[in-house]
């Protein structure tokens, strides 16, 4: 039986109709058509589905949707509104989030699948270590996992975008 919610999804307010056991995943993919969260395991072991609740990372292939309401979600499509947002920056917001643009300088992606859970669980990180170390990194990347191994280059874009991000740049 679905349910008309509302959820707020990357700053905006959408009206869903889903059942309250409904996987985040599948609104945010089904209804509201945004694809950086993937499907990867369903069983919250592989983080391509993370997405920020509250500014943390959770897992939405096992979040039901009715735990959400009232809360704010963000997606890898609203990183840089929420760089933004956190940077009290108005005028002239950035296309994208020092961590998206990192993950193009180094060139980070090797088939992309798992982009989206690594740049969400960098972005909870940085909002919170400013500059972290490697140690760090590591530790709070790992539950991510790359089947193509790129991990050497998601530490050096980690790190690139931190140091941006503490010149306070976009």
């Amino acid at each position: 039986m679905a349910n008309s919610l509302k959820i707020k999804v990357n700053g905006l307010t959408h009206g869903v109709s889903a059942s309250l056991d409904t996987p985040l995943l599948y609104v945010l993919h089904n209804e509201l058509h945004l694809h950086g969260p993937r499907f990867g395991c369903g069983l919250a072991q592989c983080g391509a589905c993370s997405v920020l609740l509250d500014g943390k990372e959770i897992r939405s292939c096992v979040t039901p949707v009715a735990a959400v309401s009232g809360k704010s979600i963000t997606t890898l499509e609203g990183l840089p509104a929420l760089y933004a947002a956190q940077r009290g920056i108005t005028a002239n917001a950035p296309a994208l989030h020092p961590l998206q643009q990192a993950w193009i300088d180094v060139q980070v992606p090797h088939c992309g699948y798992c982009q989206n859970g690594m740049m969400i669980q960098a972005a909870d990180l940085l909002a919170t270590t400013k500059n972290p170390s490697e140690d760090q990194i590591r530790t709070a990347m790992n539950g991510h996992l790359c089947r193509c191994g790129t991990y050497p280059r998601i530490l050096t874009a980690i790190q690139k975008a931190a140091a941006v991000m503490a010149k306070g740049g976009a």
